[in-house]
């Protein structure tokens, strides 16, 4: 019955048009009335609620979500992004389908950076899709790959994802940003070999090829864009920062960059820029707080341990119940948005990952990637309705182009399910072990 009345509060806000944090506040709400009404707690009080409201946003990890919204805006204002897809242009623009590679290289490098798959989609699309479809590939192709592409941006760290679901789990973000490497790059090297097959079919004129010294000369100017996720992934390996210090690193690096050699970065830029990150951290942040809400009273009603019994039948076999728990998140990934579907689902799916004797880390890399993968599921897809926006398809579109490179990502999460050594073994050396 618990369960029942989380799910019909939570789905019965939503269906009445309620923003989500809104939705999860009236699910709070509900739960605290049953818990009273059958006297799971002493009685109703509105007052634990304001407070854990506020406790769930009193977090210091999460200082890090607005210093790396705010590097994503200086990189992209700055100059950084159109300098690593001139980079990549310039290595491997000349191949058969050269853009689309343009456009997965670019996306790795811009994940590495920003963190945020819709900032990195939108920048991309709105550089990459007008020269491709200038070229002559198909438009809606063309959108797909570079959603597919942007999605990396929460696996590859620095990651707002992996920070959000470290808090709500309380598992080590530098875990979970050095675990998220090698799958963030297998991702983007199943979508290069999936554009490969799929390029064939493009008639297009490939771009010529450039000199080996125009090469090294766009390689050198933007040598300092490459220099940020070498500086992150580098400082927190070597313990020299921590994720929430990388966060503040990467903004002063993308503002110092952007402003004094580049140039391109104005000094009456820096209010819109900063208000914009600001407002994307407020969202994120009553999100967060909203949802935390919830997780408390998910935890009193005892709900984990009602799901625990529920996949108690597949406790005995890891790989097993790793694969219900993915295709699980799949088909919830299509209704809700990434940050809702990670705040829901860690504290009810956790207690049963730690009774399963699964390593936290590498199920919340695996839970990220499963999240990110719904950004560009319809109907609600964040990252697709973006590309649908900037390419003027629509999203009937968008997802025929995606869905070559939504089959490639998931047969990667399911190598990653199957697998689990390709994550949990670089994770050991990345830690000296």
């Amino acid at each position: 019955m618990t369960i029942a009345v989380f799910v019909f509060s939570l789905l019965g806000a939503m269906a009445l048009g309620m923003p989500i944090a809104y939705a999860l506040l009236v699910c709070g709400v509900a739960l605290m009335g049953y818990l009273a009404l059958i006297g799971g707690l002493p009685a109703f009080d509105s007052q634990i609620i304001a407070q854990r409201f506020v406790d769930g946003a009193d977090n210091f990890p999460l200082l890090a979500v607005p210093f790396f919204l705010l590097a994503g805006e200086f990189m992209t204002a700055g100059g950084l992004s159109r300098r690593i897809v001139n980079m990549a242009m310039a290595w491997v623009g000349h191949f058969r389908g050269g853009m689309g590679y343009v456009a997965v290289v670019a996306a790795i490098i811009m994940a590495s950076i920003s963190g945020s798959a819709v900032a990195d989609t939108a920048a991309l699309a709105a550089l990459l899709i007008p020269m491709m479809k200038a070229a002559g590939y198909q438009v809606n192709r063309s959108a797909g790959l570079i959603a597919a592409g942007g999605i990396i941006a929460p696996v590859i760290p620095p990651s707002i994802g992996m920070i959000v679901f470290g808090v709500a789990a309380n598992v080590s973000i530098t875990k979970l940003f050095l675990a998220g490497i090698v799958p963030g790059v297998l991702m983007g090297v199943a979508i290069g070999v999936t554009w490969w097959i799929v390029a064939k079919k493009e008639n297009v004129k490939s771009a010529p090829r450039v000199p080996w010294g125009e090469r090294l000369r766009i390689t050198f100017r933007g040598s300092l864009a490459l220099g940020l996720p070498v500086l992150i992934i580098g400082g927190m390996k070597f313990g020299i920062f921590t994720p929430t210090e990388a966060a503040v690193v990467a903004a002063i690096y993308s503002l110092l960059v952007g402003m004094f050699v580049y140039g391109e970065l104005k000094a009456n830029m820096l209010y819109r820029l900063i208000l914009s990150a600001g407002k994307t951290t407020a969202v994120v942040m009553f999100l967060v707080a909203a949802a935390m809400v919830s997780a408390w009273l998910i935890t009193v009603a005892n709900i984990p341990t009602e799901v625990v019994a529920l996949l108690d039948p597949f406790m005995h076999n890891k790989t097993l119940l790793m694969f219900m728990m993915k295709a699980l998140i799949v088909i919830v990934g299509t209704a809700l948005d990434f940050t809702p579907t990670v705040l829901i689902l860690t504290p009810v799916l956790m207690p049963v990952v730690i009774k399963a004797g699964i390593d936290p880390v590498y199920f919340g890399v695996l839970f990220i990637m499963n999240n990110a993968i719904g950004l560009i599921t319809p109907p609600v897809g964040t990252v697709l309705n973006v590309v649908s926006g900037v390419a003027r398809i629509s999203m009937d579109d968008a997802f025929k182009g995606v869905m070559p490179f939504f089959i490639a990502h998931l047969v990667v999460l399911f190598l990653l399910v199957f697998f689990p050594e390709i994550v949990t073994v670089p994770l050991q050396w990345w830690m000296g072990r």
